[in-house]
């Protein structure tokens, strides 16, 4: 007689709402990798294909507003996520139905990762399509993510050295998320200081800066691990700081792949303790 296999759950259910990377670094396929790194189930619906690789996006075919929102009816229909995060939302049709599908669907773990222009220098969301991504998407989100670019555009002011950095957090959080992470990669230093930013406090996270052109993806691996992790049971504060170490290690350790910008490792293990946050 053979024994009972006894099934291993998931730590989380985890979806992601973003563009698809052919070259699989960055986008839903980053997030799925990260997803299940984290042994968190991944769910995704796509906004947009593109033909991209390691130093080029050669071109971009978004999903009609209509087939997103059956898409995500389709997941919440049958599977109920504990966090969802999204990429590239491409319009501002789009970012207008993924808004009203959250608020539908009652999501609170929502983080959006702002994506608005790819490593090599594409247009990811279309001009007209930032001021509906700060209205309608910002206030339905738990935690938003942008780097200096993105953050400049959403406050309106330009970002040159921490003090900035910590400014313009400060206005993006009035318009809305509970949470805003300002990513201050960009930010000359030895040391890569991104900041998290609540109406209750302010937390630094600092990582010695890896000097590397293998980042595809980063912004998207970093979004995606923060998700998994709140899927997780993870407040804000405690899943930034675990995906840091992720997204560190997922760089230090990543192969020699591509021509350009290459990807990260995305199946490395990191601590899940950051007790760090309280010392």
């Amino acid at each position: 007689m053979h024994g009972i296999h006894k099934m291993k759950p998931y730590k989380g259910i985890a979806l992601t709402i973003a563009g698809s990377d052919s070259s699989g670094g960055a986008g839903i396929q980053a997030d799925l990798k990260t997803f299940e790194a984290f042994d968190v189930y991944g769910m995704s619906v796509i906004t947009a294909l593109t033909a991209q690789n390691t130093f080029e996006v050669k071109g971009i075919f978004p999903c009609s507003p209509e087939f997103v929102e059956l898409q995500i009816k389709a997941i919440y229909d049958d599977i109920v996520p504990s966090a969802v995060k999204t990429g590239m939302l491409f319009s501002a049709e789009i970012i207008e139905v993924v808004a009203k599908m959250m608020g539908i669907y009652e999501v609170k773990n929502l983080v959006v990762d702002p994506v608005m222009v790819s490593k090599s220098g594409a247009r990811l969301l279309q001009p007209d399509a930032i001021e509906t991504l700060i209205n309608r998407l910002l206030p339905v989100s738990l935690l938003v993510t942008p780097n200096i670019f993105e953050a400049e555009l959403i406050a309106r002011m330009k970002i040159t050295n921490h003090k900035d950095l910590e400014l313009a957090g400060k206005k993006i959080l009035e318009k809305g998320p509970e949470w805003v992470m300002m990513k201050g990669g960009h930010i000359e230093g030895k040391f890569a200081t991104d900041v998290l930013i609540s109406k209750d406090g302010i937390w630094e996270f600092s990582k010695k800066r890896i000097k590397t052109t293998r980042d595809h993806g980063t912004g998207c691996t970093l979004s995606s691990a923060i998700t998994a992790l709140l899927a997780m049971g993870k407040k804000v504060p405690e899943a930034v700081c675990i995906a840091k170490k992720y997204i560190h290690k997922a760089m230090d350790e990543a192969p020699e792949i591509g021509k350009g910008h290459g990807p990260l490792r995305h199946k490395v293990e990191v601590d899940l303790d950051c007790t760090e946050l309280w010392d």
